[in-house]
């Protein structure tokens, strides 16, 4: 019996397909999907696997079908909705920052103006980032200043600014979560893990910004969807939540256990290149409230998680192969 509708917005991005995934665990739960592209393969959208009449796609672009997008929300009429659908790759920002601003806030900003009267709401997940924070450094709660170092950074504080207006005028049903730096199987080819592990069946060389030295917390994206549904199920409406693991890595140790988990050398398989621009030093926030509160936990290790995404690319090597390795940005 279905009892809860919910809408994930940026169905098709990596974080968006997985938590769609767990959702369709529950028999309780019809959901539907919007994202800009047509629905890739399984190599990218493990809910495929579920072959769901629980589950309708939408294609609908957040720039340039907005009436819409408001129209398959208002028929659906869902309790809840999480809204993936961002521009968020960090060095591609600054050269179309506009493009940044334009889905991350201006049109979030159309979409909310519409949201915030319609009775049928009940709980909004917005996916915020951890880089509004800028560098993390020591304990960063969720009541740090936030201090973006990029446009893509920009745009996402933003966009949490605008929100937080909403939920403090119009009693907007917000919650907020910022998780550390998603990795896992159905990742977008040119992300850190998946693309060493390709670079080395391609005896491709990995290049490290900076030498790698940047500490990132590295959580693997079942933890994340796991924390966003218990933030919709128990988070306390207009609250920030955290999610992170117990520690971060250098980029460069997160390469070498790729590389000893494949039995290459290190040495062999990476070098360094330059910096990328504003690259904060390091993202290691403090998720004590969602531990605390919420009863969540990361539950996948550093070291499985990089064994599943290596599993993951010899499974779909074929399909990989014809798939391009580097970011192509769409407006």
């Amino acid at each position: 019996m279905i009892t809860r509708k919910i809408a994930v917005l940026g169905s098709n991005s990596f974080s968006g397909s997985d938590l769609v995934d767990l959702l369709l665990e529950d028999p309780q739960n019809e959901v539907i999907g919007i994202s800009r592209s047509p629905e890739k393969s399984a190599l990218f959208l493990p809910y495929l696997r579920h072959n769901s009449p629980r589950f309708k796609f939408h294609q609908l672009d957040f720039n340039g079908n907005m009436p819409e997008i408001c129209q398959v929300l208002d028929e659906f009429a869902p309790e809840w909705i999480v809204n993936f659908a961002a521009q968020s790759e960090v060095a591609p920002s600054w050269v179309h920052p506009d493009h940044w601003f334009q889905t991350n806030t201006v049109a979030l900003a159309q979409l909310i103006n519409h949201l915030k009267d319609q009775k049928y709401l009940q709980r909004y997940l917005h996916i915020s980032s951890p880089e509004a924070y800028g560098t993390c450094v020591g304990t960063v709660m969720e009541d740090a200043p936030l201090n973006p170092s990029t446009p893509y950074a920009a745009s996402k504080a933003a966009a949490d600014m605008l929100l937080s207006t909403y939920h403090k005028n119009f009693q907007f049903p917000l919650l907020t979560v910022r998780a550390t730096n998603v990795y896992g199987a159905h990742q977008q080819l040119f992300k850190i893990i998946p693309r060493s592990a390709i670079y080395i069946k391609l005896g491709k060389t990995i290049q490290l910004h900076g030498g790698g030295v940047a500490v990132k917390s590295y959580i693997h994206i079942r933890d994340v969807s796991r924390g966003e549904l218990a933030i919709l199920e128990k988070g306390q409406i207009g609250e920030i939540y955290n999610l992170s693991p117990d520690e971060g890595y250098e980029v460069r140790k997160v390469v070498r256990t790729i590389c000893d988990t494949m039995n290459v050398p290190f040495e062999d398989a990476a070098e360094t290149v330059a910096e990328r621009l504003g690259q904060d030093a390091a993202y290691v926030i403090d998720s004590t409230k969602a531990r605390t509160q919420l009863g969540w936990n990361c539950q996948v290790s550093l070291d499985e998680g990089i064994a599943g995404v290596i599993d993951w690319v010899n499974r779909f090597w074929t399909e990989i192969q014809q798939q391009p390795l580097e970011y192509i940005h769409k407006a």
